[in-house]
């Protein structure tokens, strides 16, 4: 069961940092925000010192006086914990509490996000300063929530120090209990790896040409995952003493190395991200998303989001340019596009938007990274598109608690998502597939969900969907397949892809016949496989005329049982040879496609599967515009988000009705 934000109206908040302004600018602020449609502030989240300015001297009178200027004005309030920025102090005193590289080189004091998780010492001030703020401002009639720290696991998602390395060969000792059970496990007969002592396993150290041992690589980040959550647990559970009845428990962004689902269910209420589409027009090529469709591209992140927690609050909107002094520099949001980015959010389930940040700070490290006022406080016409989008949401507040309504799905799970990081093949197939089906979702205007799976998950959890793509499910397990075995006995339709089931939970490829423990269910036969290599032409499939390009990877199959082979190769030394294998299971049906998918390719998927375009009987609009649908109460909300250069005419073919305008509506729309 999800957790999800629960609110009868769609709120608007901004970031603010008292510490960075003069008090006397305070009031002046918060009465502007609401003036401007803003209800709820974040504060705090880096200001341990206004809390703690030396070790054990605790002092409230800095926030107290912001508090009362809050409580003067009207202004709610989500309160930090402050422990994503220790002190000079206590990383001076206690240098054991940083984090360092994988070459043992601490990351000092004057960054964010330097300490390590498992350090006993940065835990013991961890417990003390949250409990210390929770006891004096939980019972805060403008508290209305609590988010956890900041950024779990951004800027550094790998963890080095002593803490970590003593902390990991315990993790691997309580999960594995021998050393002879480990060395099975991670395959250390390999170059020579065997342990003879527990003294000898740390965390991933430098080895010659940076290529380490996959299977240890791939519990390193099960570590690392555990860390991050106990760690956030911990402060939870503090909180969870003191908070009013009411109030929420969050954290927020959506980073690597970490279960969020897991990190959700065991601490907190429900999920918020930091959605800034502007990374897409950085003026660094590396930050840069891949593929055409830009800004778009963060209806992805949403929807991975949306795998967490349904109904979810932005923490962080992009609302002007961003840019450190030393990366991510970008262009400020055109007019129109803080309008776009917002509703792109909302209409993938945010009901919650808080812009970052209300004024653009003018010290430190972001001072490129734009509020929604510049330096000199001055009116622009950011806040002005920010007024008429608080008009807007007026309007639509009915939409609040409305689910997104998607037509077919995306199985994730995190053995693999994280087996895709350390192994470049993996993640080569992975990277097209993914792209190019959420491609083709969105230039088809099919809405889609991710849908993560683990051990614990039902048939009924993946019913609703009468679609299922599962594109390189590399690891499988036995109750896995005893799910996607109920899917389809019980009528769903799955979609599998090359390389799927050669290895087990510790990534070691299997001893089957392939697709290993999917053989029998697939009723697909791996008979040969290659990389498509770069001097080969592309290569083709043929289904029923139509050509499916089989990019970056081929299996060569052969039908097992009742199945039957719907496409084979047109090119390559397997011309001839299967290579689409389908077979009835139950009510339902598998696809079995030797290749990736890129995203031509799913479109045919789509329309054969009979899901595409579901709303074409009702609205023809263009590819450049994205269609969002959320639903609730028998009721569709219908969002037409233009992504193009210019204006773009939809066609209604139905009467529909304007929330905008409050009015109905049909035919060519502008």
């Amino acid at each position: 069961m999800k957790k999800n934000l629960k609110t009868d109206k769609i709120t608007l908040g901004a970031c603010y940092y008292p510490e960075h302004w003069p008090e006397r600018l305070w009031k002046e602020d918060l009465k502007r925000m609401i003036d401007t449609g803003i209800e709820v502030i974040r504060i705090a989240e880096f200001a341990w010192n206004r809390f703690e300015p030396t070790e054990g001297n605790y002092t409230f009178e800095f926030f107290d006086r912001f508090m009362k200027a809050a409580e003067e004005t009207g202004m709610k309030v989500i309160f930090c914990t402050p422990t994503a920025t220790p002190p000079a102090w206590l990383t001076e005193k206690y240098p054991e509490v940083l984090n360092r590289t994988v070459d043992g080189v601490l990351f000092r004091h004057g960054g964010r996000r330097h300490y390590n998780y498992n350090s006993p010492v940065y835990r013991k001030f961890t417990e003390i300063i949250v409990e210390k703020i929770a006891q004096h401002y939980a019972p805060h009639p403008n508290i209305i929530g609590w988010q956890i720290d900041n950024e779990i696991n951004c800027e550094l998602n790998e963890f080095y120090s002593e803490s970590d390395d003593m902390a990991f060969r315990e993790f691997v000792r309580k999960k594995y209990g021998t050393l002879e059970t480990l060395n099975e496990a991670w395959g250390t007969a390999f170059w020579n790896q065997e342990y003879t002592d527990w003294s000898q396993v740390h965390v991933p150290q430098p080895v010659v040409n940076g290529s380490m041992n996959p299977h240890r690589l791939l519990d390193y980040i099960r570590f690392v995952s555990a860390s991050a959550r106990e760690y956030v647990k911990l402060q939870s559970d503090i909180l969870r003493k003191y908070i009013k009845k009411g109030d929420f428990i969050t954290t927020n962004g959506m980073y690597g190395n970490l279960d969020n689902h897991m990190m959700t269910d065991e601490s907190l209420d429900f999920y918020m991200y930091d959605s800034y589409p502007n990374f897409a027009y950085c003026l660094d090529e590396d930050i840069r998303p891949a593929g055409n469709l830009r800004d778009r591209n963060w209806s992805r992140n949403l929807s991975e989001v949306r795998s967490v927690s349904s109904n979810f609050g932005i923490m962080e909107q992009q609302s002007g340019a961003n840019g450190w002094i030393s990366r991510m520099e970008a262009p400020q949001p055109k007019p129109g596009q803080i309008t776009l980015w917002t509703m792109q959010s909302i209409a993938h389930g945010a009901d919650f938007i808080s812009y970052f940040r209300w004024r653009t700070c003018t010290i430190g490290t972001e001072i490129y990274w734009h509020g929604i006022l510049d330096y000199s406080n001055r009116e622009n016409r950011r806040i002005t598109e920010i007024r008429e989008v608080s008009k807007k949401i007026k309007e639509m507040h009915e939409i609040a608690g409305a689910e997104y309504k998607a037509f077919f799905g995306v199985l994730k799970d995190y053995d693999n998502v994280w087996d895709s990081q350390l192994d470049k093949l993996h993640q080569r197939i992975e990277n097209v597939s993914g792209k190019g089906i959420f491609e083709a979702s969105q230039l088809t205007h099919t809405p889609m969900d991710y849908v993560y799976i683990d051990e614990c998950t039902k048939p009924e959890d993946l019913s609703k969907y009468p679609v299922l793509f599962y594109p390189h499910a590399v690891i499988m397990t036995e109750k896995r397949v005893a799910l996607l075995k109920s899917y389809v006995e019980q009528g769903g339709t799955l979609i599998l892809g090359c390389r799927t089931g050669y290895k087990d939970t510790t990534g070691k490829c299997v001893m089957l016949k392939l697709p290993g423990l999917l053989r029998d269910l697939s009723g697909a036969d791996v008979v040969d496989y290659t990389f498509v290599g770069p001097e080969d032409d592309p290569v083709y499939i043929d289904w029923d005329g139509i050509k499916l390009e089989a990019a970056v990877f081929n299996d060569v199959l052969e039908p097992l049982g009742d199945a039957r082979v719907l496409g084979t190769y047109i090119n390559n030394y397997y011309s001839g040879k299967a290579g689409l294998i389908g077979k009835k299971e139950g009510k339902g049906y598998i696809y079995y496609f030797g290749g990736t998918f890129t995203e031509n390719t799913a479109r045919v998927f789509l329309r054969k599967t009979g899901v595409i375009s579901p709303y074409r009987h009702i609205i023809k609009l263009p590819e450049s515009c994205e269609l969002a649908v959320r639903e609730k109460d028998d009721a569709e909300y219908l969002f037409v988000l233009n992504y193009g250069k210019g204006t773009e005419v939809i066609e209604l073919k139905q009467h529909l009705f304007d929330l905008y305008e409050q009015k109905t509506v049909t035919g060519s729309v502008i």
